[in-house]
């Protein structure tokens, strides 16, 4: 956490440097790089820190940390906001101080994070809680080696739910506030389209918590079977909203998805300690992230290039979503077998006393 603090501050004073010397690539060695690291191994260290705090709630766990971090953007957008305006001139908006001030809040509250966060002594639990003698299915008591995950198929298949599921939310949320104007035209205004796309921002924050905290009653596997096939039908109920001019049918189902969206993120780390144990769950959940930047193209692009397709053919703006909505659902058609498929991990893949003392104990 040391290290995400030093990398995600000083990322910020880079860009700062950027923009006074007009150097684009500054700002992109500074937000995009280090600040990446930075937030990189920020996002991952409170999650695996947690599970272990939390060995009888992990799916709570995972929730609160990736709330927090899903909540950031409540402080810092206005934040942001606020402190161009107190630097900003007649000559210039006030980016590169803002950046420094930004930079040096991150640091010093992370710091703080650092100094106080700890991991568990080994064999620490909850007072009242004892562990099962006989584990439940799909949960191991083992642990698998971070490289030798990767060997497994459960990795690839989480990869692949993972992938789907966020592939399918976050290609709506970028384009919420357009979709429901050009749905709804004439109905649904610019400012009550910015209010919608808060309550959906609120909803994927809570929808963190809440999925994740379900998933330690009705087991993760399961969870991803609700994410998957609710939402196929309320994705392919959006065109019907549409059609019928149903603005509370249409809120609905993006409300829900949208928190399906947040739920699998918060989630999916419970799902991984489950499947490979808790001593590297952090670095299998930073390798597993690659999906999630997968996702990050593929989703926006099937959005805004297939909306665009329809409007340059023809379509009406109104129904220009319809094929896109249909294919996110099939998105989450194709994510049902991944999930299926996932089964406990071999004992092959397990790690042996030999290699924990060839290790080391002390991470």
């Amino acid at each position: 956490m040391f290290t995400a603090g030093v990398c995600f501050g000083s990322g910020f004073l880079v860009a700062a440097a950027g923009v006074y010397m007009h150097n684009l690539w500054a700002v992109y060695l500074g937000n995009g790089v280090l600040g990446g690291i930075g937030l990189g191994l920020g996002y991952i260290s409170p999650v695996s820190t947690l599970i272990r705090w939390f060995p009888d709630r992990p799916g709570m766990a995972t929730g609160m940390a990736i709330t927090g971090f899903g909540g950031g953007a409540f402080i810092a957008s206005p934040l942001s906001v606020w402190l161009m305006r107190q630097f900003s001139t007649s000559t210039h908006v006030g980016v590169a101080e803002t950046f420094i001030v930004l930079g040096a809040v991150y640091f010093c509250f992370m710091m703080v994070g650092a100094a106080i966060v700890r991991l568990p002594a080994p064999g620490w639990m909850p007072a009242g809680y004892v562990p099962p003698t006989q584990p439940k299915k799909l949960i191991t008591t083992k642990d698998v080696f971070v490289y030798q995950a990767l060997k497994t198929p459960q990795f690839w298949l989480i990869w692949w739910v993972l992938c789907l599921n966020v592939t399918a939310g976050i290609g709506v949320i970028g384009q919420a506030s357009a979709m429901s104007q050009e749905m709804f035209a004439g109905h649904i205004t610019a400012t009550a389209a910015a209010g919608f796309v808060g309550l959906m921002s609120l909803l994927n924050m809570g929808g963190r918590f809440f999925w994740a905290s379900v998933s330690d009653y009705i087991g993760r596997k399961t969870t991803y079977f609700v994410f998957f096939a609710l939402g196929t039908i309320l994705y392919a109920t959006v065109p019907y909203a549409g059609g019928i001019g149903s603005v509370g049918l249409f809120v609905l189902c993006f409300c829900v998805v949208i928190s399906m969206y947040g739920g699998g993120f918060a989630t999916v780390p419970a799902y991984l300690r489950d499947m490979f144990g808790t001593r590297y769950v952090g670095a299998i959940h930073g390798m597993l992230l690659t999906a999630w930047s997968a996702a990050g193209i593929f989703g926006p692009v099937l959005v805004n290039y297939i909306r665009q397709y329809n409007v340059d053919h023809g379509v009406a703006k109104a129904q220009a979503y319809n094929i896109t909505m249909y294919l996110m659902a099939v998105l989450l058609v194709v994510g049902f077998p991944c999930n299926l498929c996932i089964t406990s991990v071999h004992e092959r893949h397990h790690m042996v006393p030999d290699e924990f003392d060839a290790i080391g104990m002390a991470d």
